[in-house]
């Protein structure tokens, strides 16, 4: 692993310099971490090794970490941990298929350069993915079965150290406490002044702090949502990823002048998470 020359985020937009994925486990239950079936080994190996490749190709410096045996849902490295402009903090993961995870990839970073900040602790639980800048000094966290009150109260006073103030958003029932759905999964920055949001799920407070910014959204189908539409990666402000499966969400980002990169992507969809979940985003400036 190469060393990093810096670090830090707090943004959902900025340039992307650096970031960190993880090589999918092509062994372990499938089934019990909720993928509806067991992906092709081949072909999943090959679309991540094709995502890293796609966001090389747009400026970003990629790290891919090694495989972690049996542990399906850590291609997903979003989730495990948290970097703001400090460093790392490690978060407690609920879903018992990711409970190793946190630790394994605070190690990671560490060995890279990134300083752990701090980390949840006491029954504090969290997922990455209920955790997105609405800008540099603010923190949406999500309220849901993956991320409890607790662990918003620990972050609240971890990112308080760097005037950093955060808000809460409770998500919906939806599918129930078996179905991942973080705040990312229904809402994804691409522009100082456009994201693209799943309306049916999205807090009505979010969208009222998203227009208080100034800013508009695609809106996303019930059928591109199921296709991961709404979770898209902003490399640069206005450049993005998106699996295909969206053209719709691809049409609308484009007529709204966005510079979209579509990548394929259906092996690693079967864990439902996109572009956003695959990309653990060490530095951006």
């Amino acid at each position: 692993m190469t060393q990093p020359t810096s670090f830090g985020v707090r943004s959902m937009i900025a340039p992307l310099r650096r970031a960190v994925l993880r090589t999918p486990a092509t062994t372990g239950d499938f089934a019990s971490a909720g993928w509806p079936k067991d992906p092709d080994p081949e072909l999943l190996l090959r679309q991540h090794a094709d995502f890293a490749a796609a966001l090389r190709g747009l400026g970003v410096d990629v790290d891919v970490l090694e495989a972690t045996d049996d542990a399906v849902d850590a291609v997903f490295a979003y989730d495990p941990v948290f970097i703001t402009g400090r460093g790392t903090i490690v978060l407690d993961q609920i879903k018992p298929a990711r409970t190793g995870e946190p630790a394994v990839l605070a190690a990671d970073l560490a060995r890279l350069g990134v300083p752990t900040i701090g980390a949840l602790n006491d029954g504090a639980h969290a997922d990455g993915g209920d955790l997105l800048w609405l800008d540099q000094h603010t923190l949406a966290m999500g309220r849901g079965y993956r991320t409890n009150a607790l662990a918003h109260q620990q972050l609240t006073r971890i990112l308080a150290e760097e005037e950093v103030r955060t808000v809460s958003f409770d998500l919906p029932h939806a599918g129930g406490r078996d179905e991942v759905l973080h705040l990312m999964s229904v809402v994804s920055p691409v522009r100082e002044d456009l994201a693209v949001v799943y309306e049916p799920l999205a807090p009505v407070p979010l969208l009222e702090a998203l227009e208080e910014r100034g800013m508009r959204w695609v809106a996303v189908s019930d059928h591109e949502y199921e296709r991961l539409g709404s979770n898209v990666l902003a490399v640069a402000p206005g450049k993005a990823v998106i699996f295909s499966g969206a053209p719709g969400v691809v049409a609308d980002l484009e007529s709204a002048g966005v510079d979209v990169t579509v990548v394929e992507a259906d092996q690693i969809a079967l864990g439902t998470g996109g572009p956003t979940c695959l990309t653990r985003p060490v530095h951006r400036t």
